[in-house]
């Protein structure tokens, strides 16, 4: 968790960052934390260091993206879940099985209400059942099922598109989306968002000159 939180503070130094990918090697996207770092003479330790991975992850500049090849449980889930968009193998599963151990997941507790309503947030948190990937995408836990052969092209697919756009942007849209979160409450910090933030940017006014000229836009990242 250390590990994750140093590499996100180091990647987040680059300004032309247009995505952060996440994903796993293995069968597995992530069990979660060892069931021995919730016992008493560690968990002071371990929920802190998981909150704060988590949190440093949502708050990541750039977007994020979760590509996640088998099963996300636990806090491997919550990590998924402070991306900002999830691609998953059909097959993989999503669950808090934190309950069965008489336990609760901290992250997802602030995530899944406002992501999936309360009503599917509590069947999540109070059963500890696993849902599929193809059932977490109809609900809206994340963005899109696909194939198993067939996830590593989709996450190529959405990494380009990224990879083509503004980095300062980019950056400030996701701002303004988790922003958003929060409903009509913070549209007068988007607004001010969009006209002192965005508006002082170089890239705006290239992407506005560059489709009035009808060519293609050059970058600056700032």
């Amino acid at each position: 968790l250390r590990e994750i939180g140093a590499v996100l503070d180091a990647a987040a130094m680059s300004r032309d960052v247009r995505v952060l990918v996440v994903r796993a090697d293995g069968k597995l996207f992530s069990a979660g934390a060892d069931v021995g770092d919730h016992k008493a003479d560690k968990v002071g330790e371990m929920i802190p260091l998981m909150d704060s991975a988590c949190k440093t992850l949502a708050d990541f500049p750039a977007p994020t993206l979760a590509v996640v090849n088998g099963h996300a449980l636990g806090g491997g889930a919550e990590v998924a879940l402070a991306c900002d968009l999830i691609l998953a193998a059909e097959t993989a599963q999503f669950g808090q099985p934190e309950i069965k151990l008489a336990t609760f997941a901290p992250v997802a507790s602030a995530l899944l209400p406002g992501l999936v309503g309360y009503r599917r947030a509590a069947e999540l948190l109070l059963l500890g059942d696993s849902i599929s990937a193809v059932e977490a995408a109809r609900i809206g836990l994340i963005n899109r099922a696909v194939p198993p052969d067939g996830l590593q092209s989709a996450a190529d697919e959405w990494i380009g598109k990224l990879k083509a756009l503004s980095a300062a942007a980019l950056r400030h849209a996701k701002r303004a989306a988790r922003l958003g979160t929060l409903g009509w409450t913070a549209l007068p910090a988007i607004e001010r968002l969009y006209l002192h933030d965005l508006m002082s940017t170089a890239d705006v006014h290239e992407g506005l000159t560059a489709f009035e000229q009808k060519r293609a836009a050059e970058w600056q990242h700032k």
